[in-house]
């Protein structure tokens, strides 16, 4: 048996990452805020946890695979927390998109309760979360790596290894989520332009996908729309808050990202509008005068 792993959050995501550590071998424990949700998982193998608590004083390593850094914040400090029980040399892994100051700040909390801590956020979609092949952009020290390392090398093909303290990992991830928001605001107004054009859609985006101007997103997030469905596999609201720490970033700084920002409004109004818990490709239900096409039975 390899080691003790827990799994908190058993999303798009963090159920495929779980599994994933199950068949590498390891003695998987999870917990979600559904119960449900973690007694299906027990059921193929592993253990169900009824809190953070129960979870972290029974795992060498933590794995977070919540939304953002409140519920992580929640997940380690709150009532049934992780922190309080989790052996001095454990290690707390958190794959959450959060802003690069808070990640620090963590890793400096951790130390103090004697745990290690790896900057871990997480990209690729849940297909690639079941199936082991997404990407891990990581930031820890050394003894941090070699406690967890072969655990972030089941759930992922590719992990960057950014530098040697907490911080780099969420950088380099929210700008990642700079480029996936602004080409789907660009992917959601040039296919808006194309129907108010009276383009076929599906013709637009048959040609797209093939030409220059294609992007994974346009060619992704599109097929939603072609299919008029906004089931949410990310919501336009994680765009909103995404973006909003690339933003906060930036203005640090006072650096400049205008596409960024004009996204980030894009997503806002979408939000507004009553689209917040729809697919991130709703946003193009922000343009006026267009027919999108119906939902496919």
């Amino acid at each position: 048996m390899g080691q003790k792993v827990g799994v908190i959050g058993l999303g798009a995501m963090g159920a495929g990452m779980a599994g994933s550590l199950r068949r590498a071998g390891h003695d998987v424990h999870v917990c979600d805020v559904r119960a449900e949700a973690a007694k299906a998982f027990a059921a193929d193998g592993g253990t169900a946890c009824a809190s953070p608590a129960e979870l972290g004083a029974a795992c060498d390593v933590v794995v977070s695979v919540v939304v953002n850094a409140e519920q992580t914040e929640a997940v380690l400090f709150g009532t049934q927390g992780a922190a309080e029980t989790m052996k001095p040399g454990s290690v707390f892994v958190m794959c959450s998109t959060v802003a690069p100051q808070w990640s620090v700040a963590l890793e400096q909390r951790l130390a103090d309760r004697g745990l290690h801590y790896i900057d871990a956020p997480i990209s690729g979609g849940a297909a690639k979360a079941a199936s082991g092949q997404m990407t891990m952009m990581t930031a820890a020290r050394p003894e941090a790596y070699a406690k967890a390392g072969g655990l972030l090398d089941a759930m992922a093909a590719k992990v960057y290894k950014l530098g040697d303290r907490a911080g780099n990992g969420s950088k380099v991830k929210i700008i990642n989520q700079l480029l996936a928001g602004v080409h789907i605001a660009a992917a959601a107004e040039a296919m808006a332009l194309g129907l108010r054009e009276g383009v076929d859609a599906a013709a637009l985006y048959e040609v797209i996908t093939n030409s220059a101007g294609n992007s994974w997103m346009f060619e992704n997030r599109m097929a939603h729309v072609l299919a008029g469905d906004y089931a949410p596999l990310s919501a336009v609201d994680i765009f909103v808050k995404d973006l909003g720490l690339v933003l906060d970033t930036a203005r640090a700084s006072k650096f400049p990202l205008p596409l960024s920002a004009t996204a980030h409004q894009m997503f806002m109004q979408a939000s507004t509008a009553g689209f917040a818990r729809e697919d991130d490709s709703a946003v193009i239900k922000i343009f006026p005068g267009i027919e999108l096409p119906a939902r496919k039975e």
